[in-house]
């Protein structure tokens, strides 16, 4: 059963009435400098991933309920008694860089292991992932504690995994979020989203009309299959977005001179890393500065492409392919590249070794 669904008007994302939490005291915030930040995420839960589509992929046969598309960081939260632990898709441990997301301890019941977003909401109450990049790459105490006051952040669970010890993977999708809204009070840093109720043109409207990235479609009956990608549940983007794996720089000119003009862009397939093309645009005079000092210690004497096109390769400096970026593009060309894409910022949490064309 669903919810109504929510007004379509640029207001905060929907989420459930919070409750009086239980009272916890002592809480203690698990996790390690980012030197040794990587640490290893049980088999069980790893994310379950989602396949791009458009509305046509929904069987007319099955039953789907809709959600609203995050834009934001993919992370699995272990609540364990008063600890708290935020595992990347990529197993980064994220706990350090988003201190205030220890409090959703208090509002949850018992031990759990939940799926989720972490997002930073902009002054609309609205997902920013622009602003949440502020975040991303905080790397001392003082800029996480910065990034506290000016941007920050709310962990969106949208799925329970485990409760009180005992798995959920194999229960279907709505006893999932019917336990989901059991063992959790929403609210403050920790959101619980209603499903939209009506069918797929409605959840687009109402994810359009709040200016949100997309919906999801998730068949009410499927199991939780982690670390899979499934056709059980569907991403439907308003606008086209790939992630892509970066392997080289070519020099700017004109007021870029002396500096990155643009950056090489590319995906994995079977016979390598596929050229898909250069970006940009979408970057600042900070992000160029900082491009630079991050690539100073990646540059490489040949190409990472399986095919470069010679007038893009004639200047290029070649990186070690191990940086995922984002980017939001027009379409995909009939010879494999990206049109006019535009940078939208890095993607830590991601490997490049799992970077592939997103083709609907």
């Amino acid at each position: 059963t669903t919810t109504a669904p929510p007004a379509r008007t640029a207001t905060a994302p929907p989420a459930r009435s919070a409750t009086t939490p239980p009272a916890r005291t002592g809480r203690t915030v698990i996790g390690a400098d980012r030197a040794s930040r990587r640490t290893s995420t049980p088999a069980a839960f790893m994310p379950m991933l989602a396949t791009a589509g458009t509305a046509r992929d929904l069987d007319a046969d099955e039953h789907w309920a809709f959600e609203l598309k995050w834009d934001g960081i993919r992370a699995i939260a272990t609540v364990s008694g008063d600890t708290v632990s935020f595992v990347s898709r990529n197993g980064i441990d994220l706990t350090p860089s988003y201190p205030e997301l220890s409090a959703i301890a208090d509002r949850v019941r018992g031990d759990a292991v939940l799926d989720g977003e972490i997002v930073a909401m902009n002054a609309r109450g609205l997902p920013d992932f622009g602003l949440l990049q502020t975040r991303m790459n905080a790397a001392t105490a003082r800029d996480i504690e910065a990034g506290r006051r000016t941007a920050p952040v709310q962990f969106v669970a949208f799925d329970l995994l485990e409760t009180a010890g005992r798995s959920l993977l194999a229960e279907p999708y709505d006893e999932r979020r019917r336990q989901l809204t059991t063992v959790t009070d929403g609210g403050g840093v920790l959101q619980i989203p209603d499903a939209i109720d009506g069918d797929i043109a409605d959840a687009v409207a109402a994810s359009r009309d709040l200016g949100l990235e997309g919906v999801m479609a998730k068949r009410v009956d499927a199991e939780y299959s982690a670390g899979s990608r499934s056709r059980a549940w569907i991403k439907i983007k308003h606008y086209s977005t790939q992630e892509v794996v970066i392997g080289g720089w070519r020099p700017g000119r004109g007021n870029r001179e002396g500096k990155i003009g643009s950056l090489l862009m590319g995906v994995h397939t079977p016979s390598g890393l596929q050229y898909v093309g250069r970006v940009g645009t979408g970057f600042s005079d900070r992000d160029l500065d900082a491009f630079a000092r991050r690539f100073a210690r990646l540059g490489r004497a040949t190409t990472p492409f399986v095919d470069v096109p010679s007038a893009d390769a004639s200047d290029a400096h070649w990186l070690t392919p191990s940086l995922v970026g984002e980017v939001e593009f027009a379409e995909w060309t009939n010879t494999g590249r990206l049109r006019q894409p535009s940078w939208r910022g890095w993607r830590p949490d991601k490997v490049a070794g799992d970077v592939t064309a997103e083709v609907p």
